[in-house]
Parts: structure tokens; C-alpha cells; sequence
């Protein structure tokens, strides 16, 4: 079994991209969690992977024009690592 963990889903690709890569690996079981998402990025990865639960905190409205979550929480990586 494993989870796969990422602070933010926005287009969903990253996520699908990630769980495609952990099947090809073997994985059988996969659960995804996040804190926030976007409805765009839920719906993308659960048309590419219907069989993965998707756990998420908070769903925000929508992605704006540059694909950023809004209202979100700003660049997850900037707030981790300090480089606001």
C-alpha cells in the first residue's frame, strides 16, 4: 500500500503523472492526499486513475488563469523552504 502525499492539487497533473509511475513500480494500492485542491485537479486524477482514494483537507473554488488554486495558500515549496 502507499500513500502518496502532496501539499497541493492544481491541474492534477503532477498527481497522475506520480501515480502512474508508482503502478508502473508495482504499486496495487495507492491513496492520495493533499491539503488543498482545486476541483480542475480531483477531476483529472480521477479520470486517469479511478481506482485511487483521494483524501484532501479543503477544496478551494477553482484554478485562475496561471493554474494556481484560488483563493489557495500561495506556493507550497516558497512556505516549506523559506524562499518567499
Amino acid at each position: 500500500e502507499v500513500i502518496l502525499v502532496d501539499p497541493m492539487l492544481a491541474t492534477g497533473g503532477s498527481g497522475a503523472d506520480a501515480i502512474t509511475m508508482l503502478k508502473q513500480h508495482g504499486a496495487k494500492k495507492i491513496r492520495f492526499m493533499c491539503l488543498i485542491a482545486a476541483p480542475e485537479g480531483i477531476e483529472v486524477v480521477q479520470k486517469a486513475h479511478p481506482d485511487v482514494d483521494i483524501y484532501v483537507a479543503a477544496i478551494d473554488e477553482r484554478l485562475n488563469e496561471h493554474a494556481y488554486i484560488v483563493p489557495g495558500l500561495g506556493d507550497a515549496g516558497d512556505r516549506i523552504f523559506g524562499t518567499l
